[in-house]
């Protein structure tokens, strides 16, 4: 009975880490059906506000959504076919993990916000280079995720491009968190119990 209940712990951990695991290198297989989508309506909006008024940017969030979103960067519609290519070997290099830094820079606008509470606390205009999570949805590799540029990063010229054919082929990465390891020492406590 012992090694029944460790075997059926250990397999719920082992499927419960795949299921949140993220992939160790860009535009692989996405779990994400609609992360693009999300993506675009998150940071290519239309309408978005052309100047840095305050007033303006509150209420187009209030009236657009975003509230409970402390940090969000806006990038101009215009700019939807370059973003994109962030996610090939000509518009992005491999930044770690399933991340790619663009190899231009874009300029966006970042508005931080009271969370919950619409209030803007600050709008600032941005040229910096991209940090996309890329994942591969239909065929296409496409950008599932804009993650934070704090300290203005730029692409390492000896990088891989972002789908470069070296990258296939990489599994959703299997690094040891907290709960993983919590999980294992759970299973060797009961196994030995018994």
């Amino acid at each position: 009975m012992a090694a029944l209940r460790a075997f059926l712990t250990l397999a719920v951990c082992l499927l419960g880490h795949q299921a949140f695991a993220i992939n160790d290198a860009p535009c692989q297989f996405s779990k994400r059906n609609n992360g693009f989508n999300t993506f675009t309506k998150r940071h290519i909006r239309a309408g978005t506000p052309t100047s840095l008024d305050q007033n303006e940017w509150e209420k187009y969030i209030k009236n657009n959504g975003g509230c409970e979103r402390p940090t969000q960067s806006f990038l101009h519609p215009r700019d939807l076919d370059r973003v994109k290519a962030v996610c090939t070997n000509q518009g992005g290099a491999v930044y770690k993990d399933n991340l790619c830094i663009s190899r231009q820079s874009f300029t966006f606008v970042t508005v931080r916000s009271v969370q919950g509470t619409c209030g803007i606390r600050s709008i600032q205009e941005e040229n910096k280079h991209l940090i996309l999570a890329c994942e591969e949805l239909g065929n296409q590799c496409l950008p599932v995720h804009f993650e934070g540029n704090p300290e203005n990063a730029k692409p390492n010229n000896n990088a891989k491009g972002c789908q470069d054919p070296r990258t296939a082929g990489h599994a959703p990465s299997f690094k040891m968190t907290w709960l993983w390891l919590f999980s294992v020492i759970l299973v060797i406590f009961y196994g030995y119990q018994n």
